[in-house]
């Protein structure tokens, strides 16, 4: 999918089709009033106060029927430059577009705007020559929207659009949104009953059934077995800890319009904690180290709380709770490499077995402009961040450099995955930190006696549990490997007088062997048993009749496929006890 917005033709296409909108809702709404209109990764949107009408569904198809209207008439678009004290005339009816106007800096500020037809509006530009260009266009879907973003203004009303160069282009990209509807974790996760959310509960704190905490199990259970294998100590530390504590590491300071308010308690005042490294200083600052102990790997499935914009929440992908796979790693300035390499290592082990192949690596850097967002100390950043960039390239690590990305006490490589459909996602991360360290005053005691300050690592190599399960479901639509999946094994009797007994025998033999499995007795026709086994994806359904209960066979059907195989219970035990250590 091409980036709208960085693409200068589409760009100037789309904002164009935003004003074209806009005055197709002007003629269905004649008290309609707009605030702004932007061109976005994937479109465009308009916000617009409609006074007491609502926007539904059925009113996207007038809206769009009208824009097509106006642009077989062809109006051409015209541009003006009208004084500040102009606009605020022009538009003196208009409070959105007035605020806007009285905000810019200077009374003699030369102000751009554009007409077609019978619409006017405030624009920077530029747009096409004419609205007959606007033909392949398509509105998406609407919201609602605060004023300015502030939740303490009116709530607007937000359509989105987009809009192409040719029919071709739209429709490839109406289908990717089809192909993104039927891939969506929350539309699956809802299908399977893995997860379930609840405004009583809170926006953001999705609570996962017991399919879903299944999943969530092995992959706990998965990355806890690779890192056990490199040595990883793994703790659990607390959800909250002592505001102090963020100060002293600097998240208060650089991060403290992510984190929940604060909760005042006996005098003191704590704070739901949104990562986990303060936790993991102070544990390692808790007892004395030696440079023989180094490396020191500590491990964590950790929860943690953000406070996401509203706007921003989707499902178990972006949430206000969440669990990290975290883990610090304390090493000597010597070490960095090594364990650099370890954990790089690891995550590329992790996408094998994933079988994740579209991936890039970033290195992101600080803005040296920012000086509200990172830590201020130009020494420490052009060290770090010159280290970091020659591991990378002695580990001869393909990579794009961006500024701005890092985190606020170093820099860091990130691992972005690109979908099945929609915009890439980080999902690995691995960071250089001199910062920390310093600031809990850690120490290690170095070979000639003298106490020297560890360098840490932080890195996390599923992201959190939450959002690659999101992204596993939405990658398989559902379709899980044996190893993950809730429900293993379905087990069907054709008739319960006669074959119910066998069935319990099976369905015994499989729990034995520690799998998963349902055996259905209702009182239902077998062919809508076998059909909701699909609908719920499981990977085997068993059909157990008079050959299976009299010969001690199974005949199987695997998810998807029309065909059924008879084996022996011992042969269909063995072979989907090797399949199930495959993690593919």
């Amino acid at each position: 999918m091409i980036n709208i917005k960085e693409n200068e033709d589409l760009n100037k296409l789309n904002h164009s089709c935003a004003h074209l909108m806009a005055q197709a809702v002007k003629h269905l709404y004649p008290e309609a009033k707009f605030w702004v209109g932007p061109v976005i990764e994937e479109g465009f949107y308009y916000d617009i106060d409609l006074g007491d009408n609502v926007i539904t569904e059925e009113d996207l198809p007038r809206i769009e029927k009208e824009m097509k209207k106006l642009s077989k008439d062809g109006k051409r678009i015209v541009r003006h430059e009208i004084s500040k004290e102009e606009a605020l005339d022009m538009f003196k009816d208009d409070p959105y577009k007035v605020d806007l106007i009285s905000r810019m800096d200077e009374d003699n500020t030369i102000i751009s705007c554009y007409t077609q037809g019978d619409f006017t509006d405030l624009c920077r530009g530029p747009h096409v020559d004419t609205v007959k260009e606007l033909k392949y266009f398509k509105l998406i879907k609407f919201s609602g929207a605060y004023w300015k973003g502030d939740a303490k203004n009116k709530m607007l009303q937000r359509i989105y659009g987009v809009c192409f160069r040719n029919e071709e282009d739209l429709n490839e990209y109406l289908n990717e949104l089809e192909e993104r509807k039927n891939r969506d974790h929350r539309k699956i996760g809802k299908e399977l009953g893995i997860f379930m959310s609840d405004d009583l509960v809170g926006k953001g704190l999705p609570m996962y059934l017991p399919n879903g905490y299944i999943i969530w199990e092995e992959l706990e259970n998965y990355i806890k077995g690779k890192e056990k294998k490199l040595n990883y100590q793994h703790v659990l530390t607390p959800c909250v800890g002592n505001v102090e504590l963020y100060k002293t590491s600097g998240h208060w300071d650089h991060y403290k319009e992510n984190m929940f308010p604060a909760m005042k308690v006996d005098e003191e005042e704590f704070v739901l904690r949104p990562m986990n490294c303060p936790h993991h200083m102070m544990i390692y600052a808790g007892s004395l180290h030696s440079y023989k102990d180094l490396p020191i790997r500590i491990g964590e499935i950790a929860h943690d709380f953000r406070f996401e914009a509203s706007g921003a929440l989707k499902g178990i992908e972006r949430g206000r709770h969440f669990c990290q796979n975290d883990a610090h790693l304390f090493v000597t300035p010597e070490q960095i490499k090594d364990e650099f390499k370890s954990v790089v290592d690891l995550i590329f082990d992790v996408y094998k077995d994933f079988n994740i192949t579209n991936y890039r690596c970033v290195l992101s850097l600080r803005d040296p402009e920012d000086k509200e967002k990172y830590h201020p100390d130009d020494e420490m950043w052009n060290k770090a961040e010159n280290e970091l960039r020659e591991v990378l390239n002695d580990l001869g690590i393909e990579y794009t450099e961006e500024i701005g990305e890092a985190a606020f006490y170093g820099p860091k490589l990130d691992v972005n995955v690109k979908p099945a459909v929609g915009p890439e996602i980080t999902l690995s991360t691995c960071q250089l930190d001199f910062c920390l360290p310093a600031k809990f005053d850690l120490k290690y005691v170095d070979k000639d006696g003298s106490k020297k300050t560890p360098v840490v690592l932080h890195r996390a190599i599923l992201g959190s549990l939450d959002r690659f399960m999101a992204y596993i479901l939405e990658e398989t639509k559902g379709v899980l490997p044996l190893w993950l999946s809730p429900v293993q094994v379905e087990i069907i009797p054709v008739n319960n007088e006669y074959h119910l007994e066998y069935a319990n025998k099976l369905f015994d033999l499989l729990k034995e062997n520690n799998f998963r499995v349902e055996l259905d007795s209702r009182d239902e026709k077998m062919g809508y048993k076998i059909r909701e086994a699909q609908t719920r994806k499981i990977p085997y359904t068993l059909v157990l009749g008079n050959n299976e209960r009299d010969n001690n066979t199974v005949t199987y059907r695997k998810y998807g496929e029309e065909k059924t195989t008879t084996v022996t219970s011992e042969e269909f035990i063995t072979m989907i006890n090797n399949q199930r250590k495959e993690y593919k």
